[in-house]
């Protein structure tokens, strides 16, 4: 096993925002980045206070999103710079982590 220092990158949208398709054409296609996940939320809320959530009544197309992605410090922070205009500013957190490789997959 290898270690290596990464970034995880977390960003928050909702259905609403329309910007997932064109996120992660950005992320896969363009920047090529490790390890991204899509997560669709049961319920949330932002700075508004606003809830967003499902129930078995309603179908709702708002409902949270969080999409996360991992790849070498450089490469997220580049990563950042570039997808900021999807989301609202403080919709993207970052944080320092340690991946475990194999050695092949370095």
């Amino acid at each position: 096993m290898s270690r290596v220092e990464a970034l995880m990158v977390r960003i928050y949208l909702s259905e609403s925002d329309h910007a997932l398709k064109a996120l992660l054409a950005c992320l896969h296609d363009d920047l090529g980045v490790r390890g991204v996940t899509v997560m669709r939320g049961i319920e949330g809320y932002g700075v508004s206070g606003k809830r967003h959530g499902a129930s078995l009544i309603d179908l709702s197309l708002d409902l949270p999103l969080v999409v996360e992605f991992f790849d070498r410090p450089e490469k997220a922070a580049s990563a950042i710079t570039r997808i900021e205009h999807f989301v609202r500013p403080g919709h993207i957190v970052s944080w320092p982590i340690t991946v475990e490789f194999e050695e092949s997959e370095c």
